[in-house]
């Protein structure tokens, strides 16, 4: 009998470990430079061609298109990436290092494989249906924490979806 109570006590111990390895700490509500607090979720990204590719991660972002930083997680709550960007700077660190990109747009494009026009996503978030040419965002599920925006030009077709942290 005491046997099996340690072997229950014992495994009851390894979920916990296990549960609480995965945990991810609960961060600091900073603003970001507008006054707004940091925008918190899931990010995925397709790109339909000839070897569609797809892309997700945890995220935050904070700032605006002008200046900000937009940090990609794993799904256990490491860093993937950190990017940041201001005027004239648009910088990513991964892996260890650090790389220096010309423009916003650019820095974007190698982080989730397409470009993605970061003053439109700034006002999607804030729930403005800013129109694009070549993108449609679909904001019809914005109060749930939804947004969806795809791009029929230029090729290829492509999808972002936001499922964002209440």
């Amino acid at each position: 009998m005491r046997s099996a109570l340690r072997s229950i006590c014992a495994a009851i111990f390894c979920v916990v470990v296990l549960l609480g390895g995965c945990a991810v700490p609960p961060q600091a509500t900073l603003e970001g430079p507008n006054g707004i607090a940091p925008w918190r979720g899931r990010l995925a990204v397709k790109v339909e061609s000839d070897q569609s590719r797809s892309f997700s991660a945890g995220f935050e972002l904070k700032g605006n298109g002008v200046a900000g930083e937009l940090i990609l997680y794993t799904p256990l709550g490491s860093t993937v990436a950190a990017l940041s960007w201001s005027s004239g700077s648009a910088l990513m660190r991964a892996n260890g290092e650090v790389r220096h990109f010309e423009s916003l747009n650019g820095l974007i494009k190698q982080a989730v494989g397409i470009e993605i026009p970061v003053a439109a996503l700034f006002a999607w978030l804030g729930g403005d249906h800013m129109a694009v040419s070549g993108w449609d965002a679909d904001l019809s599920q914005y109060d749930q924490g939804r947004i969806t925006a795809r791009r029929m030009a230029p090729a290829p077709l492509a999808e972002l979806r936001l499922v964002l942290e209440k």
